[in-house]
């Protein structure tokens, strides 16, 4: 399994630099390595930017929700994640031409502004699902603990089959769960095996219904406030609703007045419509809350900053200088085998060690006590406590066999005792 993600993620940023290859022969470009210095502006929170763009020239690290025009006007990079919106506003008079984002999704940036603008934008599509997925099956396994239910037990529908929603979708199914998938640009000959269906059928049959969609306002399948009041009042008591994606796709004011009924389904939300500021009346009511850190493995963000480092090179033709490999970096935390014969216990015991979502609650609960919450839910962010994914991990001690197939096909590493 591990192999075969890694192919996957190879393909990516494969299909990443060519696309930035093909982009830099389309016009000329003046930067000369090594001889010229450039300015790299970049959000804070990005790991491994000295390390791969060092050598280019003079880093700026700033936060990444308030770079401002006058930060990147002498920019010639601009490295981002979500929380930047970079528009035209921000980068007209600049000498910026490339903007890298270590994200999956690019709604935070205007791709046709920057098109006429002639800056190229490169993204790092997959870099984190893998993360997102394993929060997905953290949360999972939290509620089958509390409310006592086996995976088998369960009908799940991924809305959204994109980088993030294939992961969920292949671990869920590892893990034993009914898995069906809701996506307008998917066809059923494309994902052979996953049934699909239309969202309101999904929002009727299914038991938990997991959102993984990008954001978009217009186009033939908008998701902007794809959960609206009507389908909301459509979900029934006890189902579970969890939305990893993109805050907005949920109406946040109608989930608030759902969640006051007394046949409420139960909500696990890690985004928010108007993040950083969260509705404390939503918070309240959802059983799960985290501030939009669901992706937030080290091996996501090191990868995010790769691809847009390869990126980067592939667009101005020099070879790179150093890759992930060469750094030398941690590997995760050796764990004791489960105390259980249950593979979702075991998952729940393993992931309250490496993706703590309980933890996470409390703290953006208590977040909202503050002064300023908008920079509490930042500041959670930036300080995020590292965590691993499971294939950077060991189990230590007698792994019983009912356990040992299942783990090892979720990515964890055993033991040689």
């Amino acid at each position: 399994m591990v192999a075969d993600l890694w192919q996957v993620l190879m393909g990516q940023i494969s299909s990443t630099l060519v696309r930035a290859a093909s982009l830099a022969q389309s016009r000329e470009f003046d930067f000369s390595l090594p001889d010229s210095r450039m300015r790299i502006v970049a959000d804070e929170n990005m790991p491994l930017v000295d390390e791969l763009f060092g050598a280019l020239g003079e880093v700026v690290r700033l936060p990444g929700r308030s770079i401002r025009k006058e930060d990147v006007r002498d920019a010639d990079i601009l490295l981002v994640r979500s929380v930047t919106q970079v528009t035209t506003e921000l980068l007209k008079g600049s000498q910026v031409k490339f903007v890298g984002t270590a994200t999956i999704g690019t709604d935070h940036i205007d791709l046709p502004a920057m098109a006429a603008m002639g800056i190229t934008v490169a993204s790092a599509p997959g870099c984190n699902a893998r993360a997102v997925a394993e929060y997905v099956l953290a949360c999972l396994s939290l509620m089958a603990r509390e409310q006592g239910w086996q995976p088998s037990d369960r009908r799940v529908g991924v809305v959204g089959l994109g980088n993030v929603g294939r992961q969920v979708v292949d671990l869920l199914q590892r893990v034993g769960f009914e898995v069906s998938g809701c996506d307008p640009f998917v066809v059923s000959a494309a994902y052979s095996g996953l049934p699909l269906v239309a969202l309101d059928d999904m929002i009727d049959g299914c038991d938990i219904l997991l959102l993984h969609t990008p954001l978009s306002r217009t186009g033939p399948h908008p998701t902007f406030h794809l959960l609206n009041r009507e389908r909301l009042v459509r979900l029934r008591h006890s189902q579970i609703l969890l939305n990893a994606g993109r805050g907005e796709v949920i109406d946040n004011a109608a989930l608030r007045d759902r969640l006051q009924q007394e046949d409420a389904p139960v909500v696990i939300l890690d985004v928010w419509e108007g993040e950083p500021v969260v509705m404390p009346a939503l918070l309240e009511q959802a059983r799960l809350g985290s501030p939009h850190v669901a992706g937030y493995s080290q091996e996501g963000k090191w990868r995010g900053t790769a691809m847009i480092y390869e990126a980067w090179c592939r667009f101005v033709g020099v070879k790179p200088t150093a890759t992930l490999a060469d750094l030398g970096l941690p590997t995760g935390p050796v764990l004791p085998c489960p105390q259980t014969d249950s593979l979702i216990g075991a998952i729940a015991e393993l992931t309250s060690s490496l993706c703590d979502v309980a933890r996470d609650d409390a703290a953006l609960r208590s977040s909202l006590t503050e002064g300023d919450p908008a920079l509490a839910f930042d500041r959670l962010r930036r300080n995020y406590p590292p965590r691993f994914e499971f294939s950077s991990c060991t189990i230590t001690g007698p792994v019983p066999v009912v356990l040992r197939s299942g783990l090892k096909a979720l990515g964890f590493q055993m033991a040689t005792n």
